[in-house]
């Protein structure tokens, strides 16, 4: 009996029998990913803002989303549940892309070449790193 209840204290945070940060990942990942097409797509047409827009769009959506994310995953990293490298690897993801998001609100060319194509290179890779960690338990 003592041992189910130590067992109890250690699961993660879960909606049925999967982890909710696990199910939240996969979306700024999706998101992370997507602004690096897009930034991709905007160099390579000469600039249409439109690229840069949707860039900025799916930045902003996959910050709010790695936000929801990180907190679930920092509340079971506390409680042991998780390797603390996920949270780690989500939060540096995070902050890279925050730092995207504000070289992206720049004007014109700049806001995406060189450094904003370079900032969402390393933010994809971080995010799909965090994703795979994702899934590991304790």
């Amino acid at each position: 009996m003592a041992e189910a209840a130590t067992r109890r204290g250690t699961r993660p945070i879960a909606f049925a029998t999967r982890p909710l940060y696990s199910i939240l990942v996969p979306i700024p990942a999706v998101c992370f990913v997507g602004a690096l097409l897009t930034d991709l797509a905007y160099r390579g047409s000469g600039g249409n803002l439109l690229w840069l827009n949707f860039s900025s769009w799916l930045i902003a959506a996959g910050l709010l989303f790695a936000a929801l994310a990180g907190l679930l995953l920092l509340i079971d990293a506390a409680r042991g549940a998780v390797p603390w490298i996920s949270f780690g690897i989500l939060l540096a993801a995070w902050i890279v892309e925050f730092v995207n998001s504000l070289v992206h609100a720049r004007d014109g060319w700049t806001a995406v070449v060189p450094l904003g194509l370079i900032l969402s290179i390393v933010g994809a890779v971080l995010v799909l790193a965090a994703a795979r960690f994702a899934g590991e338990r304790r």
